[in-house]
């Protein structure tokens, strides 16, 4: 009787387990990047009544005869399948779609989460809602090293960007075939200096024979270049760049876009790739974890890239509270890198990973504890009816 009241308590404990891992996935339904755990149950040690026996020419072989001794939990393991995915237009909200964790450091310690939900603190580093520093590589004039140790995530809002001199001017439009020799077109854009000063430039450009022009500008060295077109096709036989200095200013003139046929004057400056000083106003995230600035002067450029990494075995991971985890010593170092490669899922801004746990089976699951756990407890009142009656042999 003693053997059946204690299975019935391991019983109950073990479906005690059962009912806290379905409760806390039912209070974590709509916690961010939560991943729903389920218990797996064993039998403990048998008693053995008998030994099993050899089979003999005379007699058949014997089985063992073990009578159980009750139910003890083998694991409570975590399903890392990918959630529901939902859209919040918060910039800086972050979903891995696929394998990884975001690395954070909380103090000292690195964690790792599927937790995108994060915001800017007062010098700009990107954090968790706990505090946490979401850890990645930071640019420098654009360049990322994601083969160095990841730092902090700074996206630093205001920040200025120097300014880029003009190099390059394009020229486009038509040039008017029947037009006379010594006409002349025109035609003004704003380039930038070295200072990130604005200057308006004006290129003319004036008939001097057939199919052939000069082109220049106020104080250019030369003073005029001259610029050919092939009758046949309308498209200038100069190539392109051509050298142009103004104010001490070297520029390549792009004539790829220009053309001469009997058409209208239409001749137009079409680009320059000069800009003033900026001051970062907002970022994108893509795929690929990188984050690209957007400053004021309409210059882009990237400012850092997040970091991912995955284990060789996630479900050896330690929960650390706050939707966090920790490496142990059976999920494997930390293997960091970039999104997308190496096996790492992509990153999607502006949303966030739902948690992965299906209602309709919590529930079924919570029936499934409950009448585990009543049925238990039937073994126990059942032992004890019986002991009682063992009792009142003696009367």
């Amino acid at each position: 009787m003693l053997r059946s009241l204690f299975s019935g308590i391991s019983g109950l404990r073990a479906h005690q387990t059962m009912m806290d891992t379905v409760g806390n996935n039912i209070a974590n339904v709509n916690s961010v990047g939560y991943k729903a755990t389920n218990t797996v149950f064993e039998d403990t040690l048998s008693q053995l009544v008998r030994a099993g026996g050899a089979p003999t020419t005379a007699n058949g072989g014997i089985n063992p005869v073990q009578v159980g001794l009750g139910v003890r939990l083998a694991g409570v393991e975590t399903n890392f399948t990918q959630g529901a995915t939902q859209l919040t237009g918060r910039s800086t909200d972050v979903m891995i779609q696929g394998d990884g964790f975001f690395v954070v450091n909380q103090g000292t310690t690195q964690e790792f989460t599927r937790a995108g939900a994060f915001s800017l603190d007062a010098t700009g580093r990107l954090t968790t809602p706990d505090g946490a520093l979401v850890q990645g590589w930071p640019a420098v004039n654009g360049v990322i090293n994601n083969q160095a140790a990841p730092t902090d995530v700074t996206l630093p809002l205001g920040a200025t960007i120097a300014p880029t001199p003009t190099s390059t001017v394009g020229l486009g439009g038509n040039l008017p075939a029947t037009a006379a020799i010594g006409s002349a077109f025109t035609a003004t854009i704003t380039t930038y200096d070295a200072q990130g000063t604005a200057v308006p430039l004006t290129f003319t450009l004036t008939k001097t024979a057939a199919d052939t022009w000069s082109m220049g500008a106020p104080g250019s060295t030369p003073a005029t270049s001259t610029v050919s077109f092939d009758p046949a096709t309308g498209l200038p036989t100069t190539a392109s760049p051509v050298a142009l200095t103004v104010g001490g200013q070297a520029l390549g003139i792009d004539l790829t876009k220009i053309t001469q046929f009997g058409s209208s004057n239409t001749l137009t400056a079409v680009s320059q790739n000069g800009a003033a000083a900026g001051t970062l106003e907002s970022f994108t995230l893509g795929a690929d974890g990188i984050v690209t600035g957007v400053y004021s002067n309409g210059t882009r450029q990237s400012i850092g890239q997040v970091a991912i990494a995955t284990f060789n075995n996630p479900g050896g991971l330690e929960k650390a509270g706050n939707s966090a985890y920790v490496a142990s010593s059976n999920s494997g170092l930390a293997q960091i890198g970039a999104p997308g490669t190496g096996g790492r899922g992509q990153l999607i801004g502006g949303a966030l990973e739902m948690s992965n746990v299906d209602l309709a089976s919590e529930f079924t699951n919570l029936i499934i504890a409950q009448r585990g756990f009543q049925a238990n407890s039937k073994i126990i009142t059942a032992s004890d009816e019986i002991l009682q009656d063992l009792v009142n042999l003696k009367r």
